[in-house]
């Protein structure tokens, strides 16, 4: 059978109704960046060109490879050594081929910093982890640039949410990495996003989780909901209707404890509670690495 030919009001036609045709087109004419094409990078590009999303700025430095398979869109025998973006490039294109596409296969650098948050209407977070450095420059220059920006990360066997919006508190308020190391920006991170910290009383092999090696477990279907609550919470920046619960509110979800927790968190890192939480587990990820 021949493929038909495209039409971008026909493939995405079954998202009116959430979203209106006046909406739809509006949507089609956003620019979204995403650094990190990985965990949840990809998913995140995928999730939101289904949603009708049109434009996009993508960058990732790294090739896939086997162990990538449990939980990066892009990763299978096929493309195996293959740059990232490029293989995010064919599978976007293959879900609509008008979409528009900004490549910076040499990652996130301080060099294209302005190039790729140029004419953004929204950053989404994809980088690893471990990339504290880059993460902080790139929400950083967010915030310089009034440029709306998610961070969602995967936890255990589901995900956590903070939005930084413009003229709100912003990622280094919140997450106080100035000063650290690296270990302690892991732990304020983890803290940070997760207070409730719900995906902790399952994990089943401690030894899994080695920050020296910065290495960490994870499963493909945090990744997905990762996708799922982050083009969500897009929807509603890119469109400016629905409720948006901006830092130092954040949301975790976690269906294997069953659970959905509004977190709050005044002041950051910064509050009382989160520097005791804190304490602690420097305390007992101490004892567990060595």
């Amino acid at each position: 059978m021949a493929n038909p030919e495209f039409n971008y009001e026909q493939a995405f036609s079954r998202n009116i109704g959430w979203v209106t045709p006046g909406e739809l087109l509006q949507l089609r004419g956003k620019r979204v960046a995403i650094a990190g094409l990985g965990g949840v990078g990809g998913s995140h590009l995928l999730t939101l060109a289904r949603l009708g999303v049109g434009n996009f700025n993508i960058a990732d430095f790294d090739v896939f490879n086997l162990v990538n398979f449990n939980r990066q869109a892009g990763a299978n025998m096929d493309t195996i050594g293959r740059r990232k973006t490029e293989v995010l490039s064919e599978m976007v294109r293959a879900v609509n081929p008008g979409i528009s596409l900004k490549v910076f296969d040499q990652g996130i650098t301080e060099q294209n910093m302005d190039g790729f948050l140029e004419e953004v209407d929204l950053y989404i977070d994809g980088l690893d982890f471990f990339a504290f450095k880059a993460r902080s420059a790139v929400f950083a220059s967010c915030a310089e640039k009034g440029i709306p920006a998610i961070t969602a990360a995967p936890l255990g066997m589901g995900a956590a949410v903070l939005t930084f919006l413009p003229r709100g508190m912003t990622f280094e308020e919140y997450f106080r990495w100035e000063g650290c190391s690296e270990d302690e920006m892991a732990l304020r991170f983890v803290l940070g996003l997760s207070p409730r910290l719900l995906q902790r009383k399952y994990l089943v092999d401690p030894g899994a989780l080695d920050l020296k090696a910065r290495k960490g477990p994870s499963t493909p279907m945090a990744c997905d909901i990762c996708a799922g609550m982050a083009a969500t919470e897009a929807l509603k920046v890119l469109l400016q209707r629905g409720r948006l619960l901006a830092a130092p509110h954040g949301l975790q979800f976690d269906p294997y404890k069953n659970k959905l927790v509004h977190t709050w968190r005044p002041w950051g890192n910064r509050n009382p509670i989160q520097r005791l939480m804190i304490g602690i587990a420097s305390r007992q990820f101490s004892r567990m690495q060595s």
